[in-house]
């Protein structure tokens, strides 16, 4: 009897697909979920590198345009009043308003210095805004993914024992498919959970150091716009 059943056990096909096409509609539908997210997640992983390696290298050029001894009005002509990276709208920021500051005779509004500033911050803030974009998904990932894998595993168990009960049959033929099935679900949750989190971590991290660098060089810009006020 032990080997009828163990030999029914062997013609079961326990392949991924297979599992995933004997689940129970609730089950499917775990497992969808979970690969979508885990799809979603990794799109968001890779264009976050990249996102930020760009990020890295045009603020490495300006800094180096910005240091080289051009006169601060020439760099502003030649990037214009909207350019495209974060660090040289920081810049155009600043300096869209310190040319607003000034009335025709020449003199400077009171409180430039407190506008200019606000300017700039907020150059920053939609810079962080756009590093931080898809983070919150990552992040949401890596603490729910298991939870709704683990409901997966426990909604196949669920099933698996009403089979066993309507069957009246506790062999490993009938037990080990629905077992399996279920299995699946926390598998793929740990499998979406894992990179979200590792990732989420690693690119917060980096995000923080990048907008760092732009709040470090605003604060340096000021500094100098203040030279210029106070002289």
């Amino acid at each position: 009897m032990e080997q009828e059943a163990l030999a029914m056990a062997q013609e079961i096909d326990f392949s991924l697909l297979a599992l995933f096409a004997r689940a129970s509609l609730t089950v499917k539908l775990v497992v969808i979920l979970l690969l979508v997210s885990s799809f979603w997640s990794w799109a968001i992983i890779i264009r976050k590198f990249l996102t930020f390696r760009a990020a890295r290298a045009e603020a490495e050029a300006f800094d180096r345009a910005f240091w080289s001894g051009e006169p601060l009005d020439e760099l502003f002509d030649q990037i214009g009043p909207a350019p495209d990276g974060p660090s040289q709208q920081i810049f155009a920021a600043g300096m869209l308003e310190w040319r607003r500051s000034h009335r025709q005779d020449g003199e400077l509004i009171a409180g430039a210095q407190a506008r200019i500033e606000r300017s700039m911050d907020v150059a920053i803030a939609k810079a962080e805004e756009s590093l931080n974009s898809g983070l919150n998904f990552l992040a949401t990932v890596g603490s729910t993914a298991p939870f709704v894998g683990l409901f997966g595993t426990v909604w196949g168990i669920k099933v698996a024992f009403e089979e066993i009960a309507i069957s009246q049959n506790t062999s490993l033929a009938v037990v080990a498919p629905g077992i399996s099935e279920a299995l699946v679900a926390t598998a793929l949750g740990l499998l979406a959970a894992i990179p979200a989190v590792i990732f989420y971590n690693k690119l917060s991290s980096d995000a923080d150091k990048i907008a760092g660098g732009y709040s470090a060089f605003a604060d340096e810009f000021s500094t100098i716009l203040s030279r210029q006020l106070d002289a």
